[in-house]
């Protein structure tokens, strides 16, 4: 019987600017593991792939300023972070849709014979 615990949250990578340039995407990994224990209650914690290569994809100068993760805690003893994609993007899909679409008057032109 699984209990794990999966929270969704933002995590604000902004003092990852106040390193070095050339160690800023190791910096950021760090960051996300330090919140994870902080948040979570355990020491071990995994990045998924795909977080990895989100932090790594500008390079190790320029990191996200911001990333969106989902924390799973396992029945093994360790937190696993993943990227959230979640029903943010449906839900703005649908706001769009429920809008209705402005009608412009025509105008009736008046034309001589």
């Amino acid at each position: 019987m699984s209990q794990d615990v999966e929270r969704v949250y933002t995590i604000n990578l902004g003092k990852v600017l106040l390193s070095p340039d050339n160690q800023r995407a190791k910096r950021a990994v760090n960051m996300i593991k330090e919140f994870a224990r902080h948040h979570m209650k355990i020491e071990q914690v995994k990045l998924e792939e795909d977080v990895s290569h989100l932090l790594w994809s500008r390079g190790i100068r320029h990191p996200p300023r911001k990333i969106r993760v989902r924390m799973t805690k396992t029945d093994e003893g360790y937190v696993l972070v993943s990227i959230y994609e979640g029903e943010e993007k449906s839900i703005e899909k649908e706001e769009k849709k429920a809008e209705p679409e402005k009608v412009e008057p025509e105008l009736e032109v008046e034309q001589e014979y």
